[in-house]
C-alpha cells in the first residue's frame, strides 16, 4: 500500500537570511555609544531589520518586505564588522553608499616575524609621531587605516587599499618613513596621470 503524503506548500514564506557580526567584549561599550548612528542608515537607507542581541553579543541584519536589493544585506554586514574593527562610524557609512569600497586587514606577523621591542618599533614606525605617518599614507592613497595592535585594517577603493597595504608592509619590513613617502608619491602621480 502506498502512502499518500500531502505536497508541500509552495506558497510558504522563503527562508529569510539572517547576517550576525559578533562584537567582541573591547568594542562593545563603543557599539552602545554610536548604536543609533549604526542603526539609523541601516533600517532608513537600506530598509533592514536591525537588532542588538544581548545574550549572544552580536548585532543581527536581516532583510524586511521594503528591501529593495539583498546585496545591501552584504553591504550592511560589511559596515557593522568595519564599526567593529575600529573605523569610525563616518568613514564605515561609505561601504553602504558606495560599490567600490573594500576592507583589508592583515597581522605584522603575516609580513615578518617579530617579537619584543622590535614588535613595538615596527608599530611605532606605522603609526608614526602623534599618528602622523598613517595620517599620510591615509591621505595619499584616500583611504583609511586602523592600527589595532598587531592587526592592520585598511578601508578603501581596491587599488588604493593595495597601495596602502604595500606601504604599511615597507614599514613593517623596516622602510624609513620618509623613503615609503616617496615612493607613494611616486605611485599616486602614475595613478592620477593614468586616470
Amino acid at each position: 500500500m502506498s502512502k499518500i503524503f500531502a505536497k508541500p506548500n509552495a506558497d510558504k514564506e522563503k527562508k529569510i537570511e539572517i547576517r550576525r557580526v559578533k562584537i567582541p567584549q573591547h568594542r562593545y561599550s563603543g557599539l552602545k555609544k554610536s548604536w543609533m548612528e549604526i542603526y539609523t542608515p541601516l533600517v532608513e537607507q537600506c530598509f533592514l531589520e536591525v537588532r542588538m542581541n544581548l545574550k549572544n553579543r552580536s548585532v543581527e541584519i536581516r532583510p524586511s518586505k521594503e528591501t529593495p536589493d539583498l546585496g545591501l544585506l552584504t553591504k550592511a554586514e560589511d559596515f557593522v564588522r568595519a564599526f567593529v574593527l575600529g573605523f569610525e562610524v563616518s568613514d564605515a557609512v561609505a561601504l553602504l553608499r558606495l560599490d567600490d569600497i573594500y576592507l583589508d586587514s592583515f597581522e605584522v606577523k603575516d609580513v615578518k616575524t617579530l617579537e619584543g621591542d622590535s614588535l613595538s618599533r615596527c608599530i611605532g614606525r606605522m603609526s608614526g609621531t602623534h599618528g602622523k605617518t598613517k595620517f599620510t599614507i591615509e591621505n595619499l592613497t584616500r583611504s583609511r587605516i586602523v592600527l589595532a595592535d598587531t592587526h592592520i585594517h585598511i578601508m578603501g577603493s581596491f587599488q588604493n587599499t593595495k597601495i596602502a597595504r604595500d606601504a604599511m608592509v615597507d614599514l613593517v619590513r623596516g622602510s624609513p618613513a620618509t623613503k615609503v613617502y616617496a615612493k607613494l608619491r611616486g605611485i599616486m602621480n602614475r595613478v592620477n596621470d593614468s586616470s
